[in-house]
């Protein structure tokens, strides 16, 4: 087993812990943050309040952006950006999910480029961004410790990455008790995501044991605290152990010895909430990614039947997918694509989206007629 394993984020993790991340600005250099914020729940919640009283206690000037939506766009990054080149901040601080803290790295490697769409279409390459600091306010993509970050182009139907050691968060503040607050479905959602991510890298396992265990307690981990929540949101315990679970999910250590993981699941994903953005990221995983156990087990089926049997108790992959289906449909997720309004005559476009780079996957390729079959099966 081979591997480099790098990870620059710092994380301050507990309740309260949002006072500190002024003086960790300041500590590098800070002078003037560009704040991104989404619809305005920070300012219900508190959360808003304790971020910005530690930039004024630390002397910071600061700018505000708001409304970013989930699955994030282009159109917002570019508007942010116009913003972000007339005040010239020397930071950018994401107060948010995923959405918020994806959009904020896209800024931060866009304020040296003259098209940031080119980042992505892998045309221009990042070669410097400004440093990104977060509050996590919502847990689910590991954004606020991983250096990827996924923007939509409405325009293109394109939902695409951008991946570099440039925009790693520098400094992320975890406070679990803020999540507290959030509707049960955003919690699935998270859970949902967490869990794929881990996945993602899983399935690709042969002889990497550690990293296989270490992801089976994560998977166990998830499920049982997103179980515990169902019956009380407010169990800090339980909350805390989930954020935390989130974040290894996707900061390198789930994927360790294992490549780069797979991510068809996540393309087939992103060509779902590209066509229809009002599907959350989570609720297109929950649909798909069982339909793709199924097609693809017979790959590598060893380590798909170490998943049935260590995490689902169960001696096939075909009553492992069933339980799965079943506990997603306990914590309210969506499990078929008709629960989502999407019909049998609307997969072949969403394939062509899916491949149109041309086969996914690295079992094997996944060509159109692939992703379409996978997804008969989510129907």
């Amino acid at each position: 087993m081979e591997f480099t394993f790098y990870n620059p984020t710092k994380i301050i993790f507990g309740k309260g812990k949002i006072a500190e991340i002024g003086a960790e600005l300041k500590a590098r250099g800070a002078k003037k943050v560009l704040l991104i914020a989404g619809k305005g729940s920070i300012k219900k919640n508190g959360v808003y309040e304790q971020a910005v009283a530690s930039l004024t206690f630390n002397h910071l000037k600061w700018i505000e952006a708001w409304n970013v939506r989930s699955n994030p766009t282009l159109a917002k990054v570019n508007e942010i950006l116009l913003l972000a080149k007339k005040e010239r901040p020397d930071a950018i601080l994401a107060v948010g999910g995923g959405s918020v803290i994806d959009t904020a790295k896209a800024v931060a490697a866009g304020f040296y480029v003259n098209d940031v769409w080119g980042l992505f279409e892998k045309k221009v390459e990042v070669l410097n961004a400004l440093p990104v600091f977060t509050v996590l306010t919502i847990s689910a993509t590991s954004s606020e410790m991983d250096p990827y970050s996924v923007i939509t182009n409405e325009k293109e139907k394109k939902k695409w990455a951008i991946t570099s050691d440039f925009i790693y968060p520098k400094v992320s503040i975890i406070d679990p008790s803020v999540q507290s607050t959030l509707p049960w479905k955003q919690t699935t959602n998270g859970a949902v995501d967490g869990i794929s991510h881990i996945m993602e890298f899983y399935f690709l396992g042969k002889e990497q044991e550690t990293t296989l265990a270490l992801n089976d307690a994560l998977l166990h981990t998830i499920i049982q605290m997103t179980d515990t929540l169902k019956s009380d949101s407010n169990n800090l315990s339980a909350r805390s152990n989930l954020v935390w679970a989130l974040t290894l999910a996707l900061n390198g250590t789930s994927g360790v010895g294992l490549s780069k993981g797979d991510w068809s699941v996540h393309t087939i994903e992103h060509a779902l909430s590209a066509l229809h953005p009002e599907i959350a990221h989570g609720t297109g995983l929950a649909v798909v990614f069982p339909a793709w156990i199924l097609y693809m087990h017979k790959y590598n089926p060893t380590t798909f039947e170490r998943w049935a049997k260590n995490i689902w108790q169960c001696d096939n992959v075909g009553d492992a997918v069933k339980k799965m289906r079943d506990k997603y449909s306990f914590w309210g997720a969506p499990i078929t694509l008709k629960e989502l309004g999407i019909k049998k005559e609307d997969i072949t476009l969403l394939a062509e989206n899916a491949t149109q780079r041309g086969p996914i996957s690295s079992f094997k390729p996944l060509t159109k007629k692939d992703v379409e079959e996978i997804l008969k099966l989510a129907l």
